[in-house]
């Protein structure tokens, strides 16, 4: 590897590692390799920063510092007091170490994420005669651990909070989807700003805003903190200049149709509230971005060219509709869908299995997803004129007429 680059782990909503993998390519980084739900990367410093501001799709970004083998807990000491920690933060920081594992020997990852505490405040102790603090709430420092079966890999948090918190979601409303899974709805329906969008179930409006940010040229996370900021070598003006270069991206003069509209008042107020903390108030205010309340079996098509719905209705776990149940919403909804929105493409998000026969239509596409720790699938319909039965019908009509003429 470059002696300039490093090595960085970024964490993934499963399913949409390529989508990332796209990311990358597009800030100029062509080192990489995917696995599940991750994919390790090599970059510089000014790369990982411009990484964590536009990446719609990673949930944190990681920097490796160790990688190496071990048999017990002792071993896992000596190989966090040989890291170099000084080199990152002071001991005047505060720290908190997250440990994960699979297939570890270990009979305790609570032990070991303690002698790795040991280790660090050890090794500063030894070098400065004083100790950071450990902090679970609100750390300066985030330090994350891996057991495999026979390695421990010690990684450096360039994050912070996850970030799929891009710091203008004021309330979640009910069982809100995670803002770099709304972005990987987007990717995997293709979804370009061109296409009109409707979301009929959009709740506190996740995948409209994201929609919208896209469409925007909005960096994701330009209006949050980041981890990295907190390290010792950290370049402020690198860090004022990419921020400053994206925010000439920033272009509300296109054209686009973006929609959302939820039953509740209450909660398209909310989703309003949620556009304008993410800066799209000029778009509320032309009418290029919509919320409205409005029962999904009776919505309308919200442009006169055709366009995509992404949605992610109500599923069991998930939301308790009073007014019907499930099965029937979705098949109501769907007769709306055939009714009205003929030359649109549908994408839903559920984790019912059963949603197409309940809304007696045939997918084109499914993909396998999770929302949180629900599996999930991503169906897509096509809205074609009529359906097979009623053109049946109609040849039937027809030809029963023709008799009756001659």
């Amino acid at each position: 590897m470059n002696p300039e680059l490093k090595p960085f782990y970024a964490v993934l909503p499963y399913g949409l590692e390529e989508l990332f993998a796209k990311e990358l390519v597009n800030l100029g980084i062509d080192k990489y390799r995917l696995e599940k739900s991750g994919c390790s990367f090599g970059a510089t410093f000014n790369q990982m920063m411009k990484v964590n501001l536009w990446s719609r799709i990673a949930s944190r970004i990681l920097l490796k510092l160790a990688e190496d083998a071990y048999r017990t807990e002792k071993d896992i000491y000596e190989v966090a007091f040989k890291v170099k920690w000084e080199d990152w933060f002071t001991a005047d920081q505060s720290i908190k170490i997250s440990v994960t594992s699979h297939r570890s020997p270990l009979k305790s990852i609570n032990f070991a994420a303690l002698r790795i505490k040991d280790a660090i405040c050890d090794r500063f102790r030894d070098k400065f005669g004083q100790r950071p603090d450990v902090e679970k709430h609100h750390p300066d420092i985030q330090i994350f651990v891996h057991l495999t079966e026979k390695k421990v890999l010690l990684y450096l948090d360039t994050s912070g909070e996850a970030l799929f918190k891009r710091g203008w979601r004021e309330d979640k409303g009910e069982a809100p989807l995670k803002e770099n899974l709304a972005a990987g709805l987007l990717g995997l329906a293709e979804w370009k700003p061109e296409v009109p969008l409707y979301d009929p179930f959009c709740g506190s409006g996740t995948i409209v805003i994201e929609a919208s940010c896209i469409a925007a040229g909005i960096a994701p996370g330009i209006n949050r903190k980041f981890g990295f900021e907190k390290f010792k070598n950290f370049d402020a003006q690198a860090w004022a200049s990419i921020k400053q270069e994206a925010r000439k991206k920033l272009d509300f003069n296109i054209d686009v149709s973006l929609a959302g509209s939820d039953i509740s008042t209450l909660v398209v107020e909310k989703a309003k509230k949620n556009a304008e903390l993410a800066g799209l108030k000029p778009w509320l205010e032309s009418g290029k971005l919509k919320f409205f309340a409005c029962d999904a079996r009776t919505c309308q098509p919200t442009s006169s060219l055709p366009g995509m719905v992404i949605a992610n209705p109500p599923y069991g776990g998930q939301s308790n509709p009073k007014s019907a149940s499930v099965p029937s919403l979705m098949k109501d909804i769907a007769d709306n869908f055939k009714k009205h929105f003929t030359g649109w493409t549908i994408w839903l998000l559920t984790s019912d299995r059963e949603l197409p026969r309940q809304m007696r239509l045939s997918e084109s596409k499914k993909i396998v997803l999770f929302n949180g720790p629900l599996e999930c699938r991503f169906f897509k319909f096509e809205m074609v004129a009529g359906s097979h039965r009623r053109i049946k019908v109609t040849q039937s009509q027809s030809q029963s007429q023709g008799n009756e003429h001659s």
